[in-house]
Order: C-alpha cells, then sequence, then structure tokens
C-alpha cells in the first residue's frame, strides 16, 4: 500500500512539474517573442530616426540660407540698393524660405504603443524622450509651423504682389518645394526702400531664427533617441 501511495506521488509530482515546466516555457517563449518584436520595432524606428535627422539637417541648412539672404537684402537697402541689382535682389527674394516644417515620421512610435512592446523597452530615458518627441515637440512643432505659414503666405504674396513678379518653377529641384527662376519682374523701389518691407523682412528674420532654434532642440532629442534606442536593441 506504501509503495501505491509513494509511487502515486511521485507520478503526481512528475505530472505537475510538467505542468509548471511547460508553462514555464511557453511563458519564456512569450516573452522572447515579444522582446524580439520589440527590439524589431526599435530597429525600424532607428530608419525612421536616421531619416528624420536628415530631413531636420536639411531644413536647417534652408534656413541658414535664408538667413544669409534675408542680411545681404537689409544690408543692400541700408546701402541705398548700391550693393545689388534688381534682378540679383529679387532672386533672392525668391530663394528665402522661412515656411518651410518638419513633419516627423511617428508610425513605428505608434505601433509600439498599440502592440504594447513600449512598456517592454528596459531603459526609462528612452521612454520618456521619445513620450517627449512624439507628443510635446511633436505638438509644438505643429503650433510654430502653422504659424510661420500663415506668414510666409504673407510674405510671398507681397513680393510677388509689389514687385510684380513672374517666374518660372521646376518642381524637381531643390531639398524640398522644387526651385524658382525669375522670368519677368517691375521693381518698385519705392516699396523696397520702405520701413514696411523692411520690416516683413525682420519678421521673417525672426520665424527664420525661432524655427531654427525649435528644430536644433529637435535634432538632439532625435540623435539621443536614436542611440538609445540602438543600445537597447544590443543589449
Amino acid at each position: 500500500m506504501k509503495n501505491i501511495l509513494a509511487r502515486g506521488g511521485i507520478e503526481f509530482l512528475a505530472v505537475f512539474l510538467g505542468i509548471g515546466l511547460s508553462f514555464y516555457a511557453e511563458g519564456w517563449q512569450t516573452e522572447n517573442d515579444n522582446k524580439i518584436k520589440k527590439d524589431q520595432y526599435l530597429s525600424d524606428l532607428t530608419h525612421t530616426l536616421e531619416s528624420d535627422i536628415s530631413q531636420i539637417n536639411k531644413l536647417l541648412e534652408t534656413l541658414y540660407q535664408s538667413d544669409r539672404l534675408i542680411t545681404d537684402i537689409q544690408s543692400d537697402i541700408d546701402q541705398n540698393h548700391t550693393v545689388y541689382t534688381d534682378p540679383e535682389i529679387l532672386k533672392k527674394l525668391l530663394d528665402v524660405e522661412v515656411g518651410i516644417s518638419f513633419f516627423p515620421q511617428d508610425g513605428i512610435f505608434n505601433q509600439l504603443i498599440a502592440t504594447g512592446s513600449f512598456e517592454l523597452i528596459q531603459n526609462v530615458e528612452l521612454k520618456n524622450i521619445l513620450l517627449e518627441m512624439y507628443n510635446h515637440q511633436k505638438q509644438r512643432n505643429y503650433a510654430t509651423s502653422t504659424e510661420i505659414d500663415h506668414f510666409n503666405i504673407r510674405f510671398r504674396n507681397e513680393v510677388l504682389d509689389e514687385f510684380r513678379v513672374s517666374f518660372k518653377y521646376n518642381s524637381y529641384d531643390g531639398a524640398f518645394y522644387g526651385s524658382r527662376t525669375l522670368n519677368q519682374y517691375k521693381f518698385n523701389r519705392t516699396y523696397y526702400m520702405s520701413n514696411d518691407f523692411y520690416g516683413l523682412l525682420s519678421q521673417a528674420n525672426l520665424y527664420g531664427n525661432m524655427y531654427t532654434r525649435q528644430l536644433k532642440d529637435v535634432e538632439k532629442s532625435y540623435i539621443t533617441a536614436l542611440s538609445l534606442a540602438k543600445n537597447e536593441i544590443t543589449e
């Protein structure tokens, strides 16, 4: 009788351990699968971040160039329009771009959130900076871009109206919106030398500098997130 009970106890223990090991193995496999999925999303995210950083760099180059162009134009006005010719000034005006916007690619981040993979990220700093980038910074970027876009419409319309400019447009040239080549114009010297136009240029310069600062902050966050994401994958 004792042998039967002992044998039964051993069999029960074996079954119990087998079930326990089965649950453990299933849990380990699920955890491993989730980690692989999380790492794959983070790998995709690094490619997105690299692409966005490249976009930011091109935007900054355009804003730096616009800042130089506005400085050239205002310097010419300060010297009574003796530095550049009429067509040279209008060419510079057509090349001023302060109404360009950064459009972050947030699809992979949204997948991280939707699939629960975001919670599997071990690095708290990475989680915090991603939340900052795709929430606060994204909303701030949208608000600033909208304000500058509205100003840029006014700026562009005044230049075209006051100087009676027509141009040829090449949509395949330029980093973002193509390029414009001066075709015909009627240079309005009175408007060019006016306080209104000088102030408009100063406002354009202010918006350009403001957005440059904001993009540099965004770029810093993206570079940090990229480094942290790569470290998270290799750990």
